[in-house]
């Protein structure tokens, strides 16, 4: 008698946390800054009726935190993300905050491969350290086996995973008496806005400030659908600043940006609007003299205006503007000039300012990773995963995605909140003119209105890749910070 082997499966290994520390320094206006480095995995779990705790994903951070600080409780902390959905927090890492930086022209613009890191003498880290968060299914973060990506894939989901990983940081790390502080950029800003509520109602855990660069909280300013004429407004003073940078304007408009801009913003928001509000009541004359402007404020024809029913499509416009040139402009940063393979196209085929920042911040990570944090992990980093198309909006059906009324709602809690908001004039992907509509439409008291800053800057969507503007803008954040730090005031 014989008797088959029972084949038995093994049991899934729950995943290990993993870290690895390592010593730096800097020299900040003659000042010498020694750091510490923790980059790691960090295990987020959930409490399971049968087994107690069941992990369920693994999130990827990078910590630096300033040496010999006699209190670190009073020193500010600041937890960074990105957005996409989907994009990894390398941006403002290698960008803007960390003590490295991606090496560009003045200008933003790549040198040639291979590609290398500088000393980042503008670091954030001389007034707070910074936590860098990749949420789940980007850079190396990843649900632990068996458990599915799409979970993490939505609105809620998305802002209580990172919650609940600044829960956790700042508990291990003794942290809870600092001051707190949220950086976030294009959906990392819809991100913080929904952090900003749950953070304080669910942890009690309450902000000093919220840091918001190329903001987006309310989509219905940035959808351009059939029946939503906002965008088409909010978009315009972005598309004759792309038209001023590249010489496309009649000379009376080609002097002060900030003057032209005034005008264009008085039109959109009177004559323009005004103009889709009675959609086809109006009539030809009337028509034909808001297609003169239009025309003249974006340097496109007044036919091909006409062609458009008087509304432009972003895409439209990035690849019409500088058509005969053989050329299309960027959509982060329409300083920037591509082509594409059909002159004819009605869109480009990619962003060339997404693809001139590509290659420079992919290869400096993962040579830094390795070799100077000495984390070790063949794993593929997603620098930016394809789930914009994928991501899930359920808590918002048959709505436009609005986090800024959770903004609204943490201000109600926390009066004392204070927000920054950084704005970049040649940004397609969430133009400024959008952002002050978005701001403008949160209903505050006016005291909690002085607690919102505006700053602008001549550069694009990630302003800080321009030399000027990095310089600009990491002053106003430390500034900012220092305002915002109620902890080291007392």
């Amino acid at each position: 008698m014989s008797s088959e082997p029972i084949e038995t499966k093994k049991p899934v290994e729950t995943p290990e946390e993993q870290i690895s520390q390592t010593q730096h320094s800097i020299s900040i206006a003659g000042k010498q800054l020694e750091y510490t480095v923790t980059a790691g995995l960090m295990l987020l779990k959930e409490e399971d009726e049968e087994n107690g705790e069941k992990a369920k994903a693994s999130v990827f951070y990078v910590a630096y935190t300033l040496n010999g600080v006699e209190d670190a409780t009073r020193r500010p902390v600041t937890f960074s993300f990105n957005g996409g959905p989907g994009s990894s927090s390398v941006w403002m890492h290698l960008g803007l905050l960390g003590p490295r930086r991606v090496l560009l022209d003045d200008e933003g613009m790549p040198y040639p491969p291979p590609y290398r890191l500088v000393d980042n003498e503008y670091t954030l880290l001389s007034h707070t350290d910074l936590v860098f968060i990749d949420p789940v299914s980007t850079g190396y973060s990843r649900p632990v086996p068996k458990e599915k990506a799409e979970q993490y894939h939505n609105v809620k989901k998305d802002v209580e995973s990172v919650g609940e990983f600044i829960r956790l940081w700042t508990t291990r790390n003794q942290r809870w008496a600092s001051a707190k502080f949220l950086i976030g950029e294009s959906y990392g800003t819809t991100r913080a806005g929904g952090l900003a509520d749950y953070l304080q109602q669910r942890y009690g855990m309450y902000l000093n400030g919220i840091m918001l660069v190329s903001s987006i909280l309310n989509f219905i300013t940035a959808r351009f659908d059939p029946g939503n004429d906002l965008p088409y407004l909010l978009f315009l003073p972005t598309y004759t600043a792309t038209a001023w940078y590249h010489h496309k304007l009649e000379e009376g408009l080609m002097g002060d940006l900030r003057q032209t801009l005034n005008q264009v913003e008085a039109f959109s928001a009177n004559e323009y609007a005004l103009a889709l509000m009675r959609g086809a009541g109006l009539t030809g004359t009337e028509r034909d003299q808001i297609a003169g402007q239009l025309a003249r404020f974006t340097g496109l024809s007044v036919e091909y205006i006409h062609q458009t029913n008087l509304r432009i499509d972003i895409h439209r416009f990035c690849r019409e503007l500088r058509r005969k040139d053989g050329l299309t402009v960027g959509r982060l940063d329409s300083r920037y000039t591509g082509f594409s393979r059909d002159d004819a196209a009605e869109v480009s085929e990619s962003d060339p300012s997404y693809n001139a920042i590509l290659g420079p911040y992919t290869a400096t990570l993962y040579d830094y990773l390795r070799g100077s944090l000495k984390f070790e992990l063949d794993r593929h980093y997603e620098i930016l995963s394809n789930l914009y198309e994928t991501w899930k909006y359920d808590t918002y059906q048959n709505q436009y995605v609005n986090t800024a009324e959770n903004l609204r709602i943490a201000f109600q809690l926390n009066p004392a909140l204070k927000v920054i908001v950084c704005n970049g004039y040649f940004d397609l992907a969430t133009p400024y003119f959008a952002t002050e509509y978005t701001f403008n439409h949160i209903e505050l008291p006016e005291t909690q209105r002085k607690n919102i800053r505006m700053t602008y800057y001549e550069s694009g969507h990630m302003m800080y890749a321009q030399k000027k503007s990095l310089i600009q803008v990491t002053q106003d954040l430390k500034q900012f910070i220092e305002d915002a730090d109620f902890a080291s005031s007392r």
